[in-house]
């Protein structure tokens, strides 16, 4: 799916027209500041992969090596992200993660562990409905308490069914509990 694509899919979604817009009321400098402050998450698109989109004709959820997985460039940028964490005393609450193979993996990377968490499965290419997974989604951010930050490894398909935004592999939106994307980062710093 392309940009193009998931901005006609997206007008055409009535149910993400209620949904919060954008706002930039923090910055990147901001950041550890504002997870430590709590109520929010940081939604992670997984780190960079092999060449590809979607995966390939004989992918199986269960198998990694029938999906498109992380890419060396991907493997050290995902281990960067929990060095960044690391380095601000950083922990989140929970760390949850799609069951795609390139999820689990940037997961374990950057904070050695994660728990799967359905609703953050690829709705691209599946039979699953999106709208019920972003529900489910809103209804865990608003759960999120003060002084507490989840982090959330999951697809591009995700996040923009969230909220209305794209991002690159690797990078991040921290939405607080409202549903507003505060910032974006890469991690770098």
């Amino acid at each position: 799916m392309n940009k193009r694509e998931i901005l006609k899919w997206l007008s055409a979604n009535a149910a993400l027209a209620a949904w919060p817009p954008v706002s930039r009321a923090q910055t990147a400098a901001d950041l550890p500041d504002l997870l430590r402050a709590g109520s929010c998450v940081v939604l992670l698109r997984h780190a960079q992969t092999e060449a590809g989109i979607g995966d390939p004709p004989n992918f199986a959820l269960g198998q990694c090596s029938t999906q498109r997985n992380l890419s060396d460039e991907g493997r050290e940028q995902a281990k960067r992200i929990g060095q960044w964490f690391n380095s601000h005393n950083l922990q989140p609450r929970s760390v949850q993660s799609s069951a795609w193979c390139r999820c689990k993996d940037t997961a374990k990377l950057a904070f050695g562990k994660s728990t799967e968490l359905p609703s953050l499965n690829s709705t691209f290419e599946t039979r699953t409905n999106p709208d019920a997974q972003t529900k489910a989604l809103r209804a865990r951010l608003r759960g999120i308490p003060a002084n507490q930050f989840e982090v959330w490894v999951t697809h591009q398909v995700n996040i923009t069914s969230l909220t209305g935004e794209a991002t690159q592999m690797g990078e991040a939106l921290v939405v607080n509990s409202k549903g507003y994307v505060i910032t974006r980062t890469l991690f770098s710093g």
